[in-house]
């Protein structure tokens, strides 16, 4: 049986995780309005991803005999300054959704919860993996810096990212 307070904190998890999809959807929405379907296809697929680790969160609950708790999901921002303002502000959040990962990890050892800390595992392990993948894009709209023809170069391999 999960404790209540790891149950509370996954559950609150769970809201940050659909928020994530939800700002990464908006941010999508920002590039297929500025002309970048390949930027608005990676935000796609990422918002598609964080769907994706809520519901294993969500089926993590469930399968421990705890009840899912929904809340509401705030209003994403819809206006940025240019695409590397958009890639920064994934990054930031990325690292604050590492930091959420990590309370819960280190929760889940005070508590001596060792289901959550195996399912918790992957999600250290998928957080290096989304902060590197924001990095990156932001290294190369650096190096494309104010070139029309470079933005659209990246936003041609930005396109080609598919689902896993």
């Amino acid at each position: 049986m999960i404790s209540k307070k790891v149950l509370d904190a996954i559950n609150e998890q769970v809201t940050h995780e659909f928020f994530s999809s939800y700002q990464y959807l908006s941010m999508s929405a920002y590039f297929q309005s500025t002309n970048l379907p390949g930027f608005a296809n990676w935000m796609m697929i990422q918002s598609q991803e964080e769907y994706g680790h809520a519901l294993k969160l969500y089926k993590h609950i469930i399968e421990r005999g705890g009840k899912v708790e929904l809340e509401a999901i705030a209003k994403p921002k819809m206006d940025y300054r240019s695409p590397l303002d958009v890639m920064k502000k994934v990054l930031e959040h990325e690292q604050k959704v590492t930091s959420l990962i990590h309370g819960l990890y280190e929760l889940a050892i005070k508590e001596k919860d060792y289901p959550a800390q195996v399912m918790l595992q992957w999600f250290i392990e998928e957080q290096v993996e989304e902060e590197k993948s924001a990095n990156e894009v932001i290294h190369l709209l650096k190096q494309v810096g104010d070139a029309p023809a470079g933005l659209i170069m990246l936003d041609r391999q930005l396109a080609a990212r598919k689902a896993e």
